[in-house]
């Protein structure tokens, strides 16, 4: 059975940084594209940034630059390194299986709040 497990979210300031976590079971992150999707208040889902199989990485381009996407394939875990926060990255975050996508399993989220 594919689990995910987010965590990591938090209350920032604006320009605060803050590292999400993914703890994955039931399969090999190393064997799969990961994607991070988000949800803010009243809206659907974002895709955010994606890991394809060999390594390649993408990003939306409203956090191009200021996030970045890494797993730990001994660790089974996928991270999201969130810098420069701005209010408008305020969300649910979720980890999900596959490149550029919102759709897929996904964990119970993180919430992130990005306020002064």
């Amino acid at each position: 059975e594919v689990q995910l497990v987010e965590s990591g979210g938090g209350l920032v300031q604006p320009g605060g940084s803050l590292r999400l976590s993914c703890a994955a079971s039931g399969f090999s992150i190393s064997n799969s594209a990961m994607s991070w999707v988000r949800q803010a208040p009243g809206k659907g889902l974002e895709w955010v940034s994606s890991i394809s199989y060999g390594e390649s990485k993408r990003y939306a381009n409203s956090v191009k630059g200021r996030f970045t996407i890494t797993r730990d394939h001994a660790k089974n875990t996928l991270y999201l390194q969130m810098n420069s926060l701005k209010p408008e990255d305020t969300a649910v975050y979720y980890c999900t299986q596959g490149f550029v996508t919102v759709k897929g399993p996904r964990g119970q989220g993180t919430q992130v709040t990005v306020s002064s």
